[in-house]
């Protein structure tokens, strides 16, 4: 049985519809107002959680990294340091989104890069963990965040299957709340790179962990794709506008984009079906404008004995079927039929007794 996985109130895996993650980062320019615009967007256009990044950027970074000037287009400050501070948002901003997010009805949560914003993420008791693919390997991390027992959504990029058992190994015998994202870490990713065949490989594989894919192509079909491969969560970055300043934005949904998306995947969920082969009601007039019966060739009098030259098919269906046709060869025509008249087994007598229609 395939693994399941609940995040907030909405249950995921197989017979659910897919899980779409608005991955909003910090494209929100270090703003709360435009921060709040996303998450309206995102949940209009049908998203089921919207997505922050969260770090305590003066212990996550060495000092030499952090001081290093940051001069460019998409800067926010003079100096490494300076940029991401200015994108960060803190408690405030947190607590006011939260409540924004219960208001619209959508999950939040955020990507966990270092103990300390795990543990303040925790403090504000988020309904579940993002891990990004830089930190697969990060295990004391990854146990850290597994230690709270809520939802763990993983990404791949950049890793060999082997990164992908260590992670999976190390958290689940602490949690079992888990979901691999297939992932190539290319801001875009090239088609050629995606991989998505790698998500059948992590079904077998991890049959623990919920599958799914993170996408960083510039387009929508792609998850689609993964979704019919066996993703059941995907996730892709959001912006208002893919010209906004900042190295995400280029890469992302804007709202009509990812409405599409969220549109495409819930028609792909129900197109899906449950593997029966079945009858629908809306095809039965078509199938009979489309289908063939079986009429007669030329003009035959009563007492004809019907061979392969007095039968034809021709449409429209709802007469005896095709099918048939080797049942009618022999039969004895009880009553005078014309050209294209259809024919049915109350006009025909029995070649002999094997012949069970009447």
């Amino acid at each position: 049985m395939a693994a399941t996985l609940k995040i907030g109130a909405r249950e995921i895996g197989d017979h659910t519809p897919c899980y779409v993650i608005a991955e909003i980062g910090h494209n929100h320019q270090g703003s709360l107002d435009k921060a709040r615009e996303l998450f309206r967007e995102a949940k209009l256009a049908g998203a089921h959680a919207v997505k922050l990044q969260k770090r305590h950027n003066r212990g996550l970074y060495t000092r030499a990294a952090y001081e290093k000037p940051y001069d460019n287009e998409n800067s926010f400050g003079a100096t490494y340091g300076e940029h991401r501070e200015f994108l960060e948002f803190g408690r405030d901003e947190y607590a006011a989104l939260q409540a924004y997010a219960k208001e619209l009805g959508v999950d939040f949560f955020a990507t966990a890069f270092d103990l300390a914003s795990a543990d303040f993420l925790e403090s504000l008791n988020v309904p579940a963990y993002k891990i990004a693919s830089g930190d697969l390997k990060s295990l004391p991390l990854l146990r850290h965040v597994a230690s709270f027992g809520k939802p763990m959504i993983v990404s791949t990029g950049g890793a060999l299957l082997e990164d992908v058992r260590r992670a999976y190994d190390a958290i689940l015998p602490i949690n079992p709340k888990l979901a691999i994202l297939q992932c190539t870490a290319g801001y875009p990713a090239a088609f050629e790179e995606l991989d998505l065949r790698v998500i059948a490989t992590f079904r077998e594989h991890f049959p623990e962990a919920v599958i799914g894919f993170s996408s960083h192509d510039n387009g929508i079909a792609m998850p689609v794709a993964a979704y019919m491969l066996g993703a059941r969560i995907v996730e892709k970055h959001f912006t208002l506008n893919r010209a906004m300043k900042g190295t995400d934005h280029a890469f992302s949904l804007e709202p009509v984009g990812l409405r599409k998306l969220v549109r495409d995947l819930d028609r792909t969920f129900k197109a899906m079906g449950d593997g029966t082969k079945k009858l629908y009601e809306s095809e039965r007039a078509p199938i009979v404008k489309m289908g063939k019966s079986l009429v007669v060739a030329r003009s035959l009098p009563s007492g004809h004995v019907l061979g392969p030259k007095d039968v034809v098919m021709k449409s429209p269906g709802g007469g005896i079927p095709p099918y048939e046709l080797d049942k009618v060869i022999g039969c004895t025509t009880l009553k005078p039929l014309h050209e294209d008249d259809f024919l049915s087994f109350d006009v025909l007598s029995k070649p002999d007794a094997e012949f069970a229609r009447s």
